[in-house]
Parts: C-alpha cells; structure tokens; sequence
C-alpha cells in the first residue's frame, strides 16, 4: 500500500477512535450498558491477557484458533483446488462429481454444526468437519472456473506439443488457473473463520467464539468488544500470510 494510503488509512482509524471517546467516555450518549467506552475495553483486554477469561488467556484462545482455521483450511483448499482442477480439465470426472457436488453446494456450512455434533461430539473434529465443509466449495468453484477461462489455444498449443500427464497439470492448468485459485483461497480463509467462530459458540472450551460465547452470558459488552476485535485481527493476519505467499508464486501480478 503507497505511503499516502497508509496515512489516510491510519487518520480514518484514529477519526473513529476520537468519535468513539466522545460519544461514550466524553459525553455519555451513547450508554456503556450498549456500547463500551475505550477504557472498559482496556481493561477487558488486560483482564483476559493477564488473568485470562473462560479458562484462558488471550494469546490461548487465539493460537487454538488459529490453529484450527488452519489446519481445516489447508485441508479443505488442497482437496478443492484439486478437484476444481480435475473437473475442468476432465469432462468425465466432471460429469461424475457435478451432481453431488450440486446437490450438497446449496447447504449453509454452519447447518451442518448439529450433525457434526451428533457425528463427532463438541470436540475439534466437530469444528475441524465444518470448516472442511466451508473452505472446501469456494476453492472447487474457483479452481474450475479458473480452468475454463485459460484461453483455448494454450490448449491447443499444449496438445500439438504432446504436453500430458503431470506435465501438463505443472505447466498448463496450474499456471494459468493460479489467480482464480487465489481468490478461491481467500474466500475459503474467511469463510473458515465465519464457521470456526460459529462453531465454538457451541461447547467449546477455549478459542475466540468461546470469549464470545461467555462474554454474552456474563453480559460483558467489553469483552464481547474484544473477542470480535481478536476475530479481525487474527484473520487480518492470516490474509496478510495468504497475501504474502501469493506474491511469491506470482510476483509478475504484484
């Protein structure tokens, strides 16, 4: 980002923090009982990192999170973007999977977080099995589109030059589907947080949807404040990565 977007970026965020001490701390307009002033917020944060808060510190919530959204993520994109790749380079395996794969696409993610409780208890295999769920569609969708829009004469030009096998997967598909299997990533990176957090408002022992969970059943709209802010910063930091990553294998689109 150019130095002066980082500086408009950088004023908005401090407007906004001006706005929120004076409609609360300064003033009193808004009521703490709905919105929480700066310092409660502050001294929910210091409470949850120093003390800890349902049966965890801060960084303990955020690293088994964190810990989940990837290992479900990775699963899941891996397996989508290889399926996505299979399907539109084959008209056989697409004719095959298609019909399940529309049959089940419709179906919310967080719908299936009852039969994965039934299936797999309120453990992390529940939660693991739901952001599969999640990640795994935008990864399919984009990795196929991405497929079916690499121009034809590359198809064609690999055909005249006997490109096959694992060759043509290394040189052909993956080459010129890795936008649309990028963006596909990202999707399925913020849908497995939207579903983990979900996910572990439901019997969870420690993570951020707990903090969530049980700052709402304390009414504690600080800490809820905090909970949601960790959610964004931890995804933040997790697009950042994928970002990251992204320039590496396509540094000609950076």
């Amino acid at each position: 980002m150019p130095w002066n977007g980082i500086g408009v970026s950088l004023g908005v965020v401090v407007a906004l923090l001006g706005l929120w001490y004076l409609l609360t701390t300064a003033t009193g307009f808004i009521s703490p009982a709905r919105f929480p002033a700066p310092g409660e917020v502050w001294l929910a944060a210091r409470q949850i990192a120093v003390d800890g808060y349902g049966n965890a510190r801060w960084h303990e919530h955020v690293l088994r999170s964190v810990l989940l959204v990837t290992m479900g993520f990775a699963v899941a994109s891996s397996a989508g973007v290889l399926l996505g790749l299979a399907m539109g380079a084959s008209r056989r395996i697409e004719t095959f999977v298609n019909p399940i794969f529309l049959l089940l696409r419709p179906i919310p993610p967080l719908a299936w977080i009852p039969l994965a409780i039934v299936w797999l208890g309120l453990g992390d295999a529940a939660k693991l099995m739901v952001i599969f769920v999640s990640a795994f569609v935008p990864s399919v969708i984009n990795s196929y589109t991405g497929v079916r829009q690499i121009d034809k004469p590359i198809f064609e030009a690999s055909a005249m030059l006997a490109v096959t096998g694992w060759r043509y997967w290394r040189e052909v598909l993956v080459p010129g589907t890795l936008p649309s299997i990028f963006t596909g990533l990202r999707l399925s990176l913020q849908a497995s947080w939207t579903t983990l957090v979900a996910a572990e408002l439901v019997g969870a022992v420690a993570g951020l949807g707990s903090i969530l969970n049980q700052s709402a059943q304390d009414i504690y709209p600080a800490m809820i404040l905090v909970g949601m802010a960790s959610v964004a910063l931890a995804g933040w930091a997790m697009t950042q990565g994928l970002g990251w990553i992204e320039k590496r294998v396509m540094p000609w689109k950076h």
